[in-house]
């Protein structure tokens, strides 16, 4: 924490001159309407705030620009905005693996120092928000992965892999329709979320932090195989190399698995009246190798445009935004878990939200993915090792030592 805090304290202040502005534009032409570019998952949650900031701003209105559906087709878009240097978006939401990427091709200005407290927010969102020790982006929504399990057959949630195997092979003796675990193990960036929880919560990483791969290792073979032997044993459906999101909702909510791994978002789905689980679901912590394991940061932040026009409305906008009040505002009405510490002790919040103790546990404990600059060269990589031993198809220690040998050369770009 005490790491994090000096990085943070360290900020230098951003420039306040939009590239390609009119050069005799002054400082006070720094504020004026701007836009925000978000999510369409966020909506309801962002116009609520937006509404009371326009309201107090009339002649700093601000729009919103709302991206596509899937994560790639919202990276090229933003991608293209800034390679033409458009001032069209002025605050951009970030993927919590975007960061270095943006702001190494200085697409984003740094955010200027006593724009916030850093101390009042999770020191894992600081991480994911930072690139070569200078913070690019607000830390603003974050997560990480949660255990859920059915409260109706099971006591306590298990705090370890080998637990949570006598916990089904006991609770599903009168349920040979259920299978244990489901997780996110299709070939796509939800793969790439569970190989790094597996590694980490057998105490190992798969970069450390001077980006360096460590793949060689016992505690990745450990994280590896303990997909693979799931797999291969039944404790995971056969069907669970093709699950996402809501195919491990769908297992959960149709009696299919005991026990699956998503975000906090699936709480309130799983929960919800027309659900037939309604009020049988637990949340707890990921389980581990020897103890309760380490989840994979995710997230979103929110960075300046380089080529805004109006940075000071900006600027305070994003304050205005990531605010305790307005923070709060937002996650009464969105479940998507928000970066401020204190919120995860809100005693409304957590009335409405039970899961928000164990996420923040879980978020505590969290790492965030490999930080690179091309960052899809290397969630391909890892998808690409990773699924093939899964299937059975190439060994775990084979796909880890050539794994090894292609993150080398890509964390070093």
């Amino acid at each position: 924490m005490k790491k994090t805090l000096l990085l943070a304290c360290a900020l230098t202040l951003a420039t306040t001159t939009a590239c390609g502005a009119d050069e005799e534009e002054s400082p006070a032409d720094g504020r004026g309407p701007i836009t925000i570019v978000d999510t369409q998952s966020h909506e309801a949650a962002t116009r609520k705030v937006i509404d009371a900031w326009n309201a107090a701003h009339p002649d700093q209105q601000v729009t919103l620009d709302i991206q596509p559906k899937d994560a790639d087709s919202q990276r090229q878009r933003l991608i293209n905005n800034a390679q033409t240097k458009s001032d069209a978006m002025d605050v951009i939401m970030l993927d919590a693996v975007w960061t270095a990427e943006f702001a190494a091709n200085r697409w984003v200005d740094p955010i200027a120092a006593g724009t916030f407290k850093a101390e009042e927010f999770l020191a894992p969102t600081l991480q994911t928000a930072t690139y070569r020790g200078t913070l690019y982006a607000m830390p603003w929504l974050t997560g990480t992965g949660l255990l859920y399990y059915r409260s109706d057959l099971v006591d306590k949630a298990p705090t370890t892999w080998a637990a949570m195997k006598e916990t089904c092979d006991e609770a599903l003796r009168g349920h040979k329709e259920m299978s244990c675990y489901a997780g996110l193990l299709d070939k796509y960036e939800g793969l790439t979320v569970s190989f790094s929880e597996a590694v980490q919560s057998a105490g190992g990483t798969v970069a450390d932090e001077s980006g360096a791969p460590h793949l060689d290792t016992d505690a990745a073979k450990a994280g590896l195989s303990f997909l693979v032997d799931g797999l291969k044993s039944g404790m995971i459906p056969k069907e669970g190399i093709t699950f996402k999101e809501d195919e491990v909702k769908n297992a959960l909510q149709s009696g299919k698995v005991l026990f699956a791994r998503s975000w906090a978002s699936l709480y309130g789905t799983a929960n919800a009246a027309d659900s037939p689980v309604a009020g049988k679901v637990g949340v707890a912590p990921i389980p581990g190798l020897d103890g309760p394991g380490s989840g994979t940061l995710g997230g979103a932040n929110l960075a300046i445009s380089a080529f805004s026009k109006h940075k000071e409305t900006a600027k305070d906008f994003l304050a205005f935004l990531t605010s305790p009040e307005q923070m709060k505002t937002w996650a009464t009405v969105n479940s998507t878990p928000v970066a401020r510490a204190a919120l995860y002790d809100d005693p409304e919040l957590v009335k409405q939200y039970p899961y928000l103790p164990s996420l923040k546990e879980g978020i505590v404990a969290a790492k965030p993915r490999p930080v690179a600059v091309k960052y899809g060269d290397v969630t391909a990589a890892i998808q690409n090792a990773v699924y093939p031993a899964l299937s059975g198809e190439v060994a775990v220690d084979q796909a880890l030592s050539g794994l090894q040998q292609q993150l080398s050369g890509l964390l070093k770009q």
